[in-house]
Parts: structure tokens; sequence; C-alpha cells
């Protein structure tokens, strides 16, 4: 075993691309969830918006078309979870799964025939100078726009989230929402609007899995990115900035087991594998061991129903 193969550098660049479809997904469930709602088709929304933003980005021959078409695909899939509940009124849980499920079989169907095929390639920022500088360069100035563009997603976020009368509005329906649409806000309207921005969120991380992390198109290439998204929300107490460390802290660790079976870590591959989401599930428990803490940020609408009537 030769752990000198590991370079730092490429391990953090590497660690970028792969915590960003997740960072994408959570960040957008944050929103989701801070207005009161519980989505739980992540993993749906992500795959659909994977196959979707490939066959843009193929067919236009564009990548940017791709990310677009990525959004537009995990919102369009979010749709029917609004219909199901904000005006159906069915339980948030099951709408979210049954959301899962079919974005998993949609995805496969669609996709069936795009096996194999590379999609165009995502061009990378390259400042003259900068992006040539040894370890700072690769790390700072040589990734793809849309690593840039999570960054500046968790900031823009936070600030709307904290600083804007719109954001203290969505935090107020999913702290009380019988009492925010006693003072006139739309809390249904407010609702439709986060999950639509939770859903684009989902899709353009499934393209980015597609189109970036792994450029080509794979039957349930998320492999549970959704699902580890939605932990990290949790992992996060619902904060911008800490949603992002733990979607770094995961990507990391899937790296890091790639890059030890690489060097040949006297460990079996599968095991190295589950390594990630063993993590992920030991930092759960562990934060939910503390009830009282754990519930500190968490809205105290999450999950449940709004009727205008009652």
């Amino acid at each position: 075993m030769d752990f000198s193969a590991i370079s730092p550098v490429s391990l953090i660049v590497s660690l970028m691309v792969a915590s960003t479809p997740i960072l994408l997904a959570a960040i957008g469930e944050l929103v989701v969830e801070k207005s009161g709602v519980l989505n739980l088709g992540v993993e749906g929304m992500m795959i659909f918006g994977a196959i979707t933003g490939f066959i843009a980005a193929v067919t236009s021959g564009s990548p940017l078309i791709g990310f677009i078409g990525g959004a537009m695909g995990g919102a369009l899939l979010s749709v029917l979870f609004i219909i199901l509940t904000q005006y159906l009124m069915a339980n948030q849980v099951a709408s979210g799964l049954g959301l899962t499920m079919m974005g998993l079989g949609l995805s496969a169907l669609l996709g069936y025939s795009y096996a194999g095929i590379k999609p165009p390639p995502s061009p990378h920022l390259n400042i003259p100078g900068l992006s040539d500088l040894p370890v700072v360069g690769p790390i700072l100035f040589g990734h793809d726009m849309l690593i840039y563009f999570s960054i500046a997603l968790v900031a823009g976020v936070w600030y709307f989230l904290n600083r804007t009368k719109a954001g203290l509005i969505l935090r107020a329906v999913g702290e009380n929402h019988d009492a925010a649409h006693a003072l006139g806000y739309k809390v249904i309207r407010v609702r439709l609007l986060a999950i639509l921005f939770g859903g684009a969120c989902a899709g353009l991380g499934g393209a980015y899995l597609s189109l970036i992390r792994v450029p080509q198109w794979t039957e349930g290439m998320t492999a549970g990115a959704g699902w580890i998204a939605l932990a990290i929300v949790v992992f996060g107490s619902w904060k911008p900035w800490r949603v992002l460390i733990g979607a770094y802290l995961f990507g990391g660790v899937t790296i890091l087991q790639l890059n030890l079976q690489a060097v040949g870590v006297n460990i079996g591959a599968a095991y190295l594998s589950m390594t990630p989401y063993i993590i992920t599930i030991i930092v759960l428990v562990i934060m939910s061991a503390d009830k009282k803490r754990a519930s500190i940020n968490a809205p105290a609408m999450l999950g449940r129903l709004f009727h205008a009537s009652k």
C-alpha cells in the first residue's frame, strides 16, 4: 500500500465535485422544510433531473441547456407532490415515498435508449495566472461553474432566510402556519414556491451527476444521494452553512474510501463503499440522542398539513 499515491490537492478537488450534487439537493430541501413541508421525494426528483438534464444536454449539445433541463425536470416532478399534499391533503411522507418510486421508474424508462452515450463536456473556470498556481490554483480556480454556483446558492439561501421579509414569512409559515394565515399570508402559495425551488435544486443536483460527476446515464445512478441530502438537512440543524459542511464531509468520506480502494487497502471494497452511509447514520443517531437539542432548529410545523378552513 502506497499512501503517497494519494494527492491531497486531487483529494480536495474530487471532494468538491462529489459533494456538489448532494449540496444542491440538500439546500433545496432545507428551504422546503423551513416552510413546514417534509418532502421525501428528493431521490426521485434527483434521478429524474439526471435523465431530463442528460437528454436536454445530448439533444442540444449544450451542458447549460442540460442543467436547465435537469432543474425543470425536478421542478416538474415536484408539481405532483404539490397537488397531492397542498391541494388533496395527502400524507406528506407517503406522497414523498411515492414520488421517489415514480422518479426511479420514469427515469429508467426515459433513459433506456441513452445508455452508453457521452454528454457534451462542461467548461471549467480558467483564469490565466491564477488557475496555474500550485495547490491554490486547482482548489480555488479549476472547477466547473456549478461548484461555484452551489456555494453562492448556500450564501443566497442564508441571506434570504435571515435578511429578507420573504424569508421571514417562509420561516413564519414553517413555525406556525395558522398564525401566518391569520396575519394574511398565503400559506399554500409560500409552500408551493418552496417545493418548486426544492424540486429544481434536486433536479439540478441530479443533472450534475449525469453531466459532470459521472458523465453518462446509468439507471439508479443517484445511489441514495437523495436520502443522504435529507439526512444532511437534519445534520446541519436546518442551517445553510452547516448543510454545506455536512455535504462536504460526506463527499470527503466518499472520495477517501475510493482512494483507499485504489491504493489497495486490505479491506473489502463492499465495506469501504458502505462507509459514507454508515458514518451518516452514526452522526444522525448521535444527534437524535438529545431530542431537545435536535429539535431546536426544526420547524414546528414540519410535516403537518394546513387547511385554510381550520
